[in-house]
């Protein structure tokens, strides 16, 4: 069986409800938006495509500023009602771009991340989670949300792994373009 990896060209990043009335209550958040934001600023630079989902923003909120100013100009952005992300606009968004590896940021780990990996892994994609650029209002959802996602076997990465896993090797263009960004 062939090991996952992270390729440029097959991957899209979703980026999971960072809403402005989710986000205060995130167990370490301002940490978790700096890193999804470099995460988002990394995919931009690699030219990675971007989906945006916001969970009921009428009753959350948009997405928040640090987010929502990181994300190249017309980065789609999906309302759902779902916990999952994996909705029919988004299916359809990933379908045209024509990309099996999903590589994920968000909150709540043990909710709306969690489903989103479980449903992409059981469609038959690659799912990664960015472990550092998700969170949970509580420690111990966090860690029971990573649990489960690894039984699942979605892949956990960091952020600076996942763009130099894409970058796959120094003295290129593409890495001349995320270096300031992982410093």
């Amino acid at each position: 069986m062939p090991i996952p990896r992270l390729k440029l060209e097959q991957t899209v990043l979703l980026v999971v409800d960072f809403q402005e009335r989710l986000l205060p209550q995130i167990d370490g958040g301002e940490s978790v938006v700096a890193s999804a934001a470099k995460l988002i600023a990394g995919c931009a630079a690699l030219k990675l495509p971007i989906i945006v989902t916001e969970q009921n923003p009428q009753k959350l909120g948009p997405t928040v500023g640090a987010i929502a100013e990181a994300l190249p100009r017309g980065t789609p952005i999906e309302a759902k009602m779902k916990f999952s992300a994996w909705i029919e606009p988004v299916r359809k968004h990933v379908s045209e771009l024509n990309r099996w590896t999903v590589l994920i940021c968000g909150i709540e780990t043990h909710v709306c991340v969690m489903q989103t990996a479980l449903d992409l892994a059981a469609a038959g994609y690659v799912a990664a989670v960015a472990t550092d650029a998700i969170g949970s209002r509580r420690v111990g959802d966090h860690q029971a949300g990573l649990a489960r996602m690894n039984t699942a076997h979605v892949l956990p990465v960091s952020v600076e792994m996942a763009l130099l896993e894409m970058v796959h090797e120094a003295g290129t263009d593409r890495f001349r373009s995320v270096l300031p960004i992982v410093r």
